[in-house]
């Protein structure tokens, strides 16, 4: 009977405490409704000054903190408050909104209860981060990160004792912010030491990814004095190997389970033995894009709770031996790029790695095929990554038993004369990513075979797949990503390959013998490829192209006027759509594309006057219009186009005087040809402002005036400096379907690489591959007058010089031996006297040279250099003697055989010309003045009265001339 009671009372005052607490929250949301505010009026006030010194940009397009305002400051966007008291306790602004501007207001001092504070992902253009923060001594969670904050890290957030997570660097995925090069996006933050960092006694999460702290030599001694640090980011750092010799290996913080240390300068000797002292507890490693050298080292098979382990873009050596498979929680091992040579211990499958191991990466290494027999053991593999290795010979039949694969890649090995079946496929029936390019393998599959997948990205490119277009590719309903170039296909598109495959991110067929038609309605991707094939036809109506189209070496004719339609213009970078038929008048729409950097019209039928709208494209980097009919002068306002570094307009129509419009128009142009032209006028001086120029050809064309003596300002020309081999044009995009767990990251770097005709040791030839190696000045066949500049002879760098087919007058550059990198020099055709200069035989590198139809004199410099060359090149110079034009320089010049023979030919010709000149003459002039004579009276009278006056003349001057002679003789 008590127990019932005491059962019953129980009961009761837990009933009462419900209802009282019912009755407070009822009475809460009363006065709320009553219109008393629930958080405090001074909070409020501190909140709308915070909301002052922002200039805010809302990306939702709301305006700005809209919400912001009203009684109910708890009611705002971003602000979060205690649902009992009404104070803020979180304020949180991150992955809203962009704060374009400002700065943070110390009246968040205001708010003494806040416990989290996440401006994460703004922008506060380059402050500091403000001191007073520090003074906020309730904050558990404090996320800066990614904020373009720069400057020193206020020591004064050591004093936030309470403080749990600590975010001031990067906390995304550090492959997407290496690949999009964020590095220099957000200016970083720095600290020459961390000793307030260890007054954070209760930090669970630290990262400072992406700040300096490369004088932070006491880095890991402070992570030791943190005894509940779970998770530790330190990508990109910069941080020091060398640590203090008094360092204690002894790790204070037996909770660390998380560290990222990637893209750093450490070492195997610096980071090793503190590694492996604190690795008892470790579930996730990145070690990555360091300096680890050497054989990786037994001790990491201690990590027995290790899930995740990156030791990837290092140098170490050897191979993954029998310690790794202890580890039987690893399910992702990353090592690509290193320098490992062997994989094995996996065939006993008790140890538990063969079993857990999910994801194996081991791209760019030095892996022989024997690889491909023991991954086969591993049955829990999803992604294997074995590109671009050393394997070759045979692929076994039994990689096609890992029933889990999702992804498999080899690209980049040897498999010459190998050849793929169905049965390598048989039970991956999961496999999404297929990547077999640059491997040389044969995929020779049975007609009608259907696979047991669905792919997603279909990767073969320089696989033989042909003659046949791949009819299995029809059962593919999920592609995303398609690349069957260099595939040997000779062939038509079929029927229903547009049907099937016009909307997806990737299609390359470049570089093949495919026949076909685009679609007449519209196509929808990312980047499309089609170059160097037989189709034909005009462009669709509508494109739908976010990156790149490329057309290029095809049969495409008729306007190009569909381009304007193309779908999401913000986004095209390339579009080529040279050497086909194409004809018409280029659309003037242009600056629809305001991030196109690559734009290649070259080799077709096109006309009228250059586009106005090209002048727009501040990003644009790449032009070409070669091998036109453009017509008319250059567009007279000043281009935009101040990252354009290649600019193609030879063999085209144009004319008018030569502008450049001023040297900051074009301040980073390494190339421009504006070879057979018909463009007047001087060189202008602002020629002289394109100091990275490295390639200038203006020849054929109507050009007079003297050659500016500024060309020594061509700075790629006259220094030494480093040259990249090709000249290409980079961006940054995202991989097919934003893949965030690639190895290369999710973000992938594009490159279009230019190709242009030079003429070169007098042939016009195609250059791509070492195009940017070519240091080129081509002035020739214009009306160029006045000397050759000395100052030309500061170019110690150029490499091809041709002035010839000009007026140009006076001597030879007497330091023209300085050019010591010089291959061919041009200089005929001209009127150049003197000698040659001595320092002309010092060209060791003269393979091509032509002085021949000037005014030279003199003996030829001895020197093997000269001497080797053939008489011809002195041909036309009658003044010059020694060898190679006679044996030497005494009594009259001996010219060899052959060249008397051109001689006289050349003089007979001129005789045959001469004389018939002279016959025509002899007539038109007799004629012309006794016909005149002979028909018309007023014309003989005044003839006749002329001579008359002259014989006076005569007459007279002669008797003056005669009585001043006699005076002088009789004196």
């Amino acid at each position: 009977m008590m127990v019932m009671m005491s059962g019953a009372r129980s009961q009761l005052l837990l009933l009462v405490l419900f209802v009282a607490i019912f009755h407070l929250l009822v009475q809460e949301k009363s006065t709320t409704a009553e219109g008393l505010i629930m958080c405090n009026e001074g909070e409020r006030q501190a909140l709308l000054d915070f909301k002052q010194s922002l200039q805010v940009v809302d990306q939702v397009g709301n305006g700005g903190l809209s919400s912001w305002d009203g009684k109910d400051c708890c009611a705002w966007t971003g602000v979060y408050c205690n649902i009992f008291k009404g104070y803020v306790e979180t304020l949180d602004l991150s992955e809203r909104f962009w704060l374009v501007s400002g700065t943070i207001s110390p009246s968040l001092l205001k708010l003494q209860h806040l416990s989290g504070l996440f401006l994460r992902e703004n922008d506060f253009n380059g402050s500091r981060i403000p001191e007073f923060i520090g003074s906020l001594k309730n904050l558990v969670y404090l996320d800066l990160s990614l904020a373009n904050f720069k400057g020193p890290i206020p020591s004064q957030l050591g004093n936030l004792s309470k403080l749990e997570t600590l975010c001031l660097g990067s906390v995304l995925d550090p492959n997407y912010l290496y690949n999009m090069n964020f590095n220099n996006k957000f200016p970083k933050l720095f600290s020459g030491n961390l000793e307030w960092l260890s007054r954070l006694t209760s930090l669970k999460h630290l990262d400072l990814s992406f700040t300096n702290l490369s004088k932070a030599s006491d880095w890991l001694q402070v992570v030791n004095q943190l005894p509940f640090l779970e998770k530790l980011s330190m990508n990109d750092c910069d941080l020091p190997s060398a640590f203090p010799s008094s360092l204690s290996l002894v790790n204070s913080s037996t909770s660390l389970t998380s560290l990222h240390l990637s893209g750093n300068y450490l070492t195997s000797s610096a980071i090793y033995p503190w590694l492996f002292n604190v690795s008892s507890n470790l579930v996730f490693l990145d070690l990555s894009r360091n300096q680890l050298k050497g054989p990786i080292p037994e001790s990491f098979g201690n990590m027995v709770d290790m899930e995740y382990l990156s030791l990837s873009h290092n140098q170490l050596e050897g191979g993954i031996y029998r310690s790794f498979w202890s580890m039987c929680s690893l399910r992702y091992l990353v090592m690509e790029s290193n320098h490992l040579s062997a994989f094995g211990f996996v065939q006993n499958t008790s140890f538990g790695t063969a079993d857990s191991l999910e994801d194996l990466r081991l791209a760019q290494n030095q892996l022989m095929s024997s690889v491909l027999n023991e991954v086969a053991n591993l049955s829990s593999l999803r992604v294997l990554d074995l590109g671009y290795n050393l394997l070759k010979g045979t692929i076994s039949e039994s990689i096609g038993q890992l029933s889990n694969l999702w992804v498999l890649r080899l690209a980049g090995n040897s498999f010459e004369n190998v050849v793929i079946s169905e049965a390598h496929f048989s039970n991956l029936t999961k496999l999404w990513e297929l990547d077999l390019s640059y491997t040389s393998l044969t995929l020779k599959f049975n007609s009608g075979w259907i696979p047991p997948f669905q792919l997603g990205d279909i990767l073969l490119s320089s696989c033989k797949l042909g003659p046949r277009f791949p009819e299995w590719l029809r059962t593919q309903n999920l592609v995303r990503a398609l690349d069957i170039s260099v595939a040997e296909i000779s062939d038509s598109l079929p029927h229903w390959f547009w049907d099937q495959y016009y909307q997806m991110e990737y299609l390359n067929l470049s570089f093949n013998q495919i026949n076909g038609t685009l679609p007449s309605n519209s196509i929808e991707m990312s980047r499309l490829d089609l170059s160097s094939n037989n189709l034909s036809g005009p462009l669709p109506r509508v494109l739908s192209v976010l990156l790149s189209l490329n057309l290029s070496k095809n049969k495409f004719f008729g306007s190009i006027s569909s381009i304007c339609n193309i779908i999401n213009k913000d986004g095209l970078r390339v579009l080529d759509l040279s050497i086909n038929q194409f004809s018409g008048v280029v659309p003037n729409c242009f600056a629809q594309f305001p991030k196109l950097t690559a734009l290649n019209l070259a080799d077709n039928n096109l006309s009228g006057p250059i586009s106005s709208s090209l002048g727009s494209l501040a990003s644009l980097e790449m032009l070409s219009l070669h091998g036109n009919r453009f017509a008319g002068k250059l567009p007279s306002s000043p281009w935009n186009c101040t990252k354009l570094k290649f600019l193609d307009l030879s063999d085209n129509r144009l004319s008018g005087k030569l502008s450049l419009w001023n040297s900051q128009s074009l301040p980073r142009l390494v190339f421009l040809n504006l070879q057979n032209n018909q463009f007047t006028g001087k060189i202008p001086f602002q020629l002289c402002g394109l100091k990275h120029i490295q390639i200038l050809d203006l020849s054929v064309n109507k050009i007079s005036g003297t050659i500016p003596g500024c060309l020594n300002n061509f700075t790629s020309m006259a220094q030494k400096v480093d040259l990249d081999q090709r000249i290409e044009h980079l961006f940054t995009v995202p991989r097919f379907g934003y893949v965030t767990n690639h190895p290369y990251g999710a973000f992938v770097e594009l490159n279009y690489v230019d190709e242009a005709l030079l003429v070169w040791k007098g042939k016009k030839q195609l250059y791509a591959k070492i195009l940017g190696l070519l240091l080129v000045i081509d002035l020739s066949s214009n009306k160029l007058t006045g000397e050759i500049p000395e100052e030309i002879s500061s170019l110690q760098e150029l490499i091809a010089l041709n002035l010839s087919r000009n007026f140009l007058t006076g001597q030879i550059p007497r330091k023209i031996g300085q050019l010591g990198q010089l291959q061919s020099l041009d200089l005929s055709r001209n009127k150049i006297s003197g000698s040659i200069p001595p320092s002309l035989s010092e060209l060791t590198f003269l393979g091509s040279l032509d002085l021949s139809y000037n005014y030279l004199s003199g003996k030829i410099p001895s020197g093997t250099q000269l001497q080797g060359f053939d008489p011809s090149i002195f041909s036309h110079n009658h003044g010059l003697c020694g060898p190679p034009v006679t044996p030497n320089c005494s009594g009259s010049v001996e010219v060899p055989q052959g060249q008397l023979e051109r001689g006289q030919d050349d003089f007979d010709e001129f005789l045959e010309w001469f004389y018939a000149g002279m016959g025509i003459g002899f007539v038109v002039g007799f004629w012309g003045f006794c016909g005149a004579l002979l028909f018309k009276r007023s014309g003989r009278h005044s003839y006749f009265r002329f001579l008359d006056e002259v014989k006076d003349w005569l007459y007279v001057t002669y008797a003056l001339q005669k009585a001043r002679l006699e005076r002088r003789i009789q004196a």
